[in-house]
């Protein structure tokens, strides 16, 4: 539901785009853990295993939710590559502390045979109308406008006419070499915030569980162990059989979520004697669970 005070703004400001926004005059006494866990189970959203990729790790299996809506290309042709088996026998074959973790054929001779090896870059979502978000209030810096999309962190134009996700601890996205279609096949997973890579590169997915799995791999290779192999890649829709697991995510565009992002933008708790009225899009983790 659109706010009185944002559905004023729209009217004033048609060019901004209508934006869900926060309102920040309300008081909150709630912490965040408690919005979270005492919300009704209609304040979660289930997610579609169709678009959930299961990648199989020496330690264990890392989640990732895939955004068909903002990068349809990429997320069609990564279930290909799944699905004819690409990634078996490759690994994580990068890894820089604080930064990324890169995975997929280091050699670059690997020739897909359903999927593609190089994808036209799918740098924003553009749209006729402002695309309502979850936004946050004024400039980050790095876009105009920020704010959450169907549980994804997203940067958007003045107009909201252009959306993005933005590249925040989790985030999943295909690497590519200087020229910007030259991406198809190597992915990488973010270990912290890197916004400044916003824009520049296709960002198509969300780790939903199994960061743990992600950080425990070899930042260096040992002699006489496989460096960081990947045992599979898999749709997780494909493998009901095997992992019946489903997840779901806390509403981005439900009040109790508005709430939260209140809750973190001047924390309620007594131990916080200082409180900024700030937060960024990526200092919300959007809350995440198994079903059931």
């Amino acid at each position: 539901m659109i706010k009185a005070k944002s559905a004023l703004l729209c009217a004033v400001v048609m060019l901004s785009g209508c934006m869900q926004q926060p309102d920040k005059s309300r008081k909150v006494v709630r912490a965040p853990s408690e919005i979270v866990n005492t919300a009704p189970s209609s304040a979660w959203r289930s997610i579609n295993n169709d678009n959930v990729i299961r990648i199989e790790l020496e330690t264990g299996h890392v989640y990732v939710e895939l955004n068909a809506k903002l990068a349809p290309n990429h997320t069609n042709n990564i279930k290909l590559l799944a699905r004819e088996g690409f990634y078996e026998g490759l690994s994580v074959y990068r890894f820089v502390e604080g930064f990324v973790a890169q995975g997929g054929d280091q050699t670059g001779t690997k020739t897909p045979v359903k999927g593609q090896k190089r994808l036209a870059a799918e740098l924003s979502y553009k749209t006729d109308r402002a695309l309502n978000i979850m936004a946050l209030d004024g400039s980050d810096g790095y876009a105009i406008r920020t704010g959450f999309l169907d549980g994804f962190a997203v940067g958007q134009n003045s107009g909201g006419t252009k959306t993005w996700m933005t590249h925040c601890a989790g985030t999943f996205a295909m690497a590519r070499g200087n020229e910007i279609n030259s991406g198809g096949t190597e992915f990488y997973i973010t270990l912290a915030p890197q916004r400044y890579l916003d824009r520049n590169i296709t960002v198509f997915g969300r780790v939903l569980e199994g960061m743990q799995h992600v950080q425990q791999l070899q930042r260096e290779p040992e002699n006489g162990r496989p460096f960081n192999p990947i045992k599979g890649v898999e749709v997780l829709g494909d493998i009901a059989s095997q992992d019946n697991s489903v997840f779901e995510f806390f509403d981005t565009s439900s009040t109790h979520f508005e709430e939260l992002i209140v809750a973190r933008t001047n924390r309620p708790e007594p131990w916080f004697k200082f409180t900024p009225n700030f937060v960024d899009v990526c200092s919300i983790a959007v809350p995440t669970r198994r079903k059931g």
